[in-house]
């Protein structure tokens, strides 16, 4: 058998090359390479193809209905008006003065159920409209929109890539959000600070799209209240977490209490609830009754407005059960073992070079393919093939998960859909956007993993 490391590396060439030189899904990349990998690996011959397919499937099994069910929440929330709700109630909460960290608090909190092109849409709009009553400023609104999306969209479950990464990396998913949106914040603030900075230096207006109208928006009384529109997002996130602090807070003798039924089973129903499947369940429920109530949709085209959610989620489903495919067969291939056997697994700088080195891999991911996804599936599938644990590491796991996601904000050029969106939507020629946006996410993703060590040293965890 092949040295295991030859291994790996033959299967991240198999991945970026499929996608980058043959412009392949990415979903046939990583089923390809996971195929490659376990042909390569030890094993029986007859079993090297089928247990590709068992792991895509265990990997589907465990992320699959959370994601088409957060597609469904993020669609309901555009649709029904609830997402353009939440902003102008920031707006109208900070004034105008305090625009720039109102448009990026809505880009923050509605990109965590809500796919970040679909929240660069919904903003750009107040953006455009905010230049027309100040005539200034315009870079900073778009710039701060762009960088409260980008931060949770690579750090905050539900979104499918921290979603992905918690799986692979057996963290628990309140965790996840809790350190996820801990990191995150700190990283917004430094973003905003660069957003100004950028305004100060590139003072671009705003051009008009050409041969198009903007649709005008509805009327405040046409939307959903506040608390509605905010309980989707803020269901799930609470639900989650009251499961997780429950089972870290509980003594085992009152779990055990718990389980015999001498008292009440808080934890089990905790555990009902806080699942993630059930929480999001609860969340979507929330949403598609107030898209019905608002926009008076009749079942039928309700049941249209789900489907076309799910088709959204289904491609990210595929793409994901891939990336779990991958790292399953990169474990096959005794990566673990090797790297166990060649390094001091308790050596004091091993947490700081892992945390440096899931940055560093992700981002040349995102640089070679373009999508910070597919570089947080392929990665953490990558680090989860290494089998380290808290005590390895000296601090908890969902740091490297951290490490990660900002490594996937790293070079966001011509190759990343979300380059054109900056660009097309925000009127900025290409150039223009290399300045801008390529260089306002690699800060923000270098501050974001100096937060990541910061918080790894002093909530440890481990």
């Amino acid at each position: 058998m092949l040295n295991p490391l030859v291994i790996l590396l033959i299967g991240v060439v198999v991945v970026v090359g499929m996608i980058i030189v043959l412009r392949v899904n990415a979903f046939i990349a990583l089923i390809t390479a996971a195929m490659v990998v376990s042909l390569l690996s030890a094993g029986e011959l007859g079993e090297k193809i089928s247990r590709v397919a068992d792991a895509f499937g265990g990997a589907a099994a465990k992320i699959g209905i959370v994601i088409a069910l957060a597609a469904v929440i993020g669609k309901c929330l555009m649709d029904s008006g609830a997402a353009d709700r939440i902003v102008r109630s920031f707006l109208k909460l900070l004034g105008e003065k305090r625009s720039s960290w109102a448009l990026m608090g809505s880009g923050f909190v509605l990109s965590i159920p809500v796919f970040f092109d679909t929240v660069f849409y919904l903003l750009v709009p107040l953006a455009r409209s905010l230049w027309r009553s100040t005539r200034r400023n315009y870079v900073l609104y778009v710039t701060a929109i762009g960088c409260g999306a980008a931060i949770t969209h690579t750090l905050v479950p539900p979104t499918p890539g921290p979603l992905i990464m918690a799986e692979f990396l057996h963290i628990k998913l309140g965790v996840m959000i809790m350190m996820g949106v801990l990191v995150g914040l700190p990283t917004a603030v430094v973003g905003l600070f660069v957003c100004r900075a950028m305004n100060r230096v590139y003072d671009i207006p705003m051009r008009p799209y050409s041969g198009e109208t903007e649709p005008d928006p509805l009327a405040d009384e046409e939307l959903p209240p506040l608390w509605l529109s905010l309980l989707p997002i803020v269901l799930p996130v609470i639900l989650i977490c009251t499961n997780t602090v429950t089972e870290t807070l509980l003594s085992e003798s009152t779990i055990a209490a718990m389980k015999s039924g001498r008292v009440f089973d808080w934890l089990g129903w905790t555990a009902i609830f806080g699942d993630p499947n059930m929480a999001l369940l609860l969340s979507a429920a929330v949403a598609m009754v107030t898209l019905v109530r608002y926009r008076r949709l009749s079942l039928k085209d309700l049941g249209k407005t789900t489907e076309t959610a799910l088709m959204s989620g289904g491609v990210i489903i595929l793409i994901t059960a891939g990336g779990g495919a991958f790292g399953a067969m990169l474990q096959q291939s005794g990566v673990k073992e090797y790297i166990e056997g060649s390094i001091n697994l308790q050596g004091g700088n091993l947490g700081i070079v892992m945390l440096l080195a899931s940055f560093g891999i992700a981002a040349v991911l995102k640089i070679a393919q373009g999508s910070s996804t597919v570089a947080m599936i392929a990665g953490s599938s990558m680090i989860a093939a290494m089998g380290l644990s808290s005590q390895d590491l000296g601090f908890d796991v969902v740091y490297l998960a951290l490490a990660i996601g900002n490594g996937s904000l790293v070079g966001s050029w011509m190759n990343d859909s979300g380059f054109w969106i900056f660009a097309r939507m925000s009127g900025f020629t290409e150039v223009e956007t290399l300045k801008l946006w390529t260089v306002l996410l690699v800060i923000v993703a270098l501050a974001g993993l100096g937060f990541t060590l910061f918080f790894a040293w002093l909530i440890p965890m481990a």
